[in-house]
């Protein structure tokens, strides 16, 4: 991992080398940190607590015991409920608020890091939104076709009276079951869908 793509913005370099160093063990499939932030006092910092966002969540590296140790907080982003920063006379005050727990608040990280940071968070968050999104109204539109599909048979039972009276209770859920595989051979429903929706039909054998 070249660390030179994570000094854009004065971070120190041997913290940062240490930091990645640990970060390269923790990723898992597919991840990668698009941004590290590391914190400044007004003295020297000699182990400052440090921020990685990667494109699966936000990674505060916070060490202990003069070093020795360091304790990871990490939160995905379907974790998160929104970032945000405050600039103060000495660096930025930066926050991430999830939707359980407590915020996570790390101080005096350089302005010019916390703005790229707030930047990187929301672009990730911004991501993560639209992609579950995309997912959510998939799922929506698949109820919709089920409860299309239930008001078919409904319909076609109202102006087949004749036929429903000829027919015993067993060819009724034959032709549901017709009609359901009909549905799915058209990729208008999902596998699990079917699936589900069948033992709902045999169930009433």
């Amino acid at each position: 991992m070249l660390i030179e793509q994570y000094l854009t913005d004065d971070q120190d370099p041997r913290t940062a080398e240490k930091v990645l160093g640990k970060l390269r063990d923790m990723l898992t499939s597919g991840e990668a940190v698009t941004y590290l932030a590391i914190q400044k006092k007004p003295a020297v910092t000699l182990i400052p607590d440090c921020i990685a966002v990667t494109n699966k969540r936000i990674v505060f590296c916070i060490p202990g015991n003069l070093g020795l140790t360091t304790n990871y907080i990490t939160f995905t982003w379907a974790e998160v409920k929104e970032v945000s920063f405050k600039e103060e006379f000495f660096g930025s005050k930066f926050m991430t608020v999830p939707l359980k727990g407590e915020n996570m608040v790390i101080d005096y990280i350089p302005k010019v890091q916390a703005r790229k940071l707030y930047q990187f968070c929301n672009e990730q968050l911004e991501k993560y939104r639209a992609a579950t999104g995309s997912q959510s109204n998939a799922s929506m539109q698949n109820e919709n076709l089920i409860d299309d599909y239930a008001s078919y048979i409904e319909v076609s039972d109202v102006q087949n009276p004749v036929q429903t009276i000829d027919t015993s209770h067993e060819d009724e859920l034959t032709l549901k079951l017709q009609k359901l595989k009909t549905l799915y051979e058209k990729q208008l429903i999902s596998q699990e869908e079917y699936e589900s929706k069948k033992a709902d039909i045999l169930s009433q054998l």
